[in-house]
């Protein structure tokens, strides 16, 4: 008999910094998703496309559900929550801590009265011991019904199989909605941005990274020679932001530069020209007008 072909949209929910663009850049084999150990780094929703003779799947990894400060924070929120109701399975990444904090507890409110399913998955096995497991999987089992319970580590690969196969034993049948070698719905500028923004978050101290956001101002490829001709502002709230990320005789900004142009050059499989300014925009995360104009647009919800 068969097979049913299977298709359905999974996202990615969970504090900040449990591990959720490392777990998609993981399952589709391919880095997407930008990730840091800052708090905040997904601000978009990312959609990432897993095709198999099976079936497919869409992943859309959310922003971290946190606190929200200011409208850009509101912003990212809605984005995560606005999924919930839109999708064929959740997938909610937790930490291995027999603690369930309140940001978790949050989360499972939220959740609560839905009727898709809820698989839970406990990342960074790789940090605890073995027979740490399962007080962690009865702390979470007491706060939320879950359909499954999958502990994996998303760095090292571990269990990220297991975790594939019962996604597709959740998804209904359905169409094939994008051809199997498309991994992205993203525009390539957008990624290009997004990879400039991880590397200045890497090398940037604390009180930078959450006020900066990158807009692609040319990407040319020249027709002769391979080399791709890439211009990019890094947008900051602040002058003494400004003078961080120039940095000493310009330092820190050539080190952004060098290390995203490699990562580029990765992702484009060709030579990349890489040219970075530096702006000062007041405020722009308070500002309806500027964060649509930085991609940020509540419409697109």
């Amino acid at each position: 008999m068969e097979k049913k072909f299977k298709s359905g949209f999974v996202t990615l929910i969970g504090r900040p910094n449990v591990g959720k663009s490392t777990l998609m850049n993981r399952m589709i084999g391919q880095k997407i998703a930008i990730t840091s150990n800052k708090p905040q780094t997904t601000r978009n929703k990312i959609q990432t496309v897993l095709t198999r003779e099976e079936g497919q799947i869409i992943f859309l990894d959310t922003p971290g559900i946190h606190k929200a400060k200011n409208k850009l924070g509101e912003y990212m929120v809605d984005v995560a929550t606005g999924t919930l109701s839109e999708v064929d399975v959740i997938l909610w990444l937790v930490e291995p801590d027999t603690q369930v904090g309140p940001g978790d507890e949050k989360i499972a409110e939220r959740l609560q009265g839905l009727k898709t399913p809820v698989i839970l998955v406990i990342n960074k096995t790789d940090m605890v011991k073995k027979e740490e497991m399962l007080p962690v999987i009865d702390a979470f089992r007491k706060i939320y019904d879950f359909a499954e319970i999958v502990p994996i580590s998303a760095k090292e690969g571990f269990h990220v199989d297991v975790l594939t196969d019962l996604i597709f034993d959740h998804l209904p049948e359905g169409p094939q909605f994008y051809d199997e070698d498309t991994i992205t719905d993203q525009p390539l500028r957008q990624i290009v941005a997004e990879l400039i923004r991880e590397k200045a978050l890497h090398v940037l101290n604390e009180e930078v990274p959450h006020g900066i956001a990158v807009t692609i101002e040319s990407m040319k490829s020249r027709p002769k020679g391979g080399i791709t001709d890439i211009e990019a502002t890094i947008v900051c709230e602040k002058d003494s932001h400004k003078g961080i990320i120039i940095g000493k005789k310009g330092e820190m900004l050539k080190k952004i530069g060098t290390n995203a142009r490699f990562e580029i050059e990765k992702t484009l499989d060709r030579k990349v020209n890489l040219q970075l300014w530096v702006k000062v925009k007041k405020d722009w995360r308070d500002s309806d007008f500027l964060l649509k104009n930085f991609g940020y647009n509540k419409k697109d919800i």
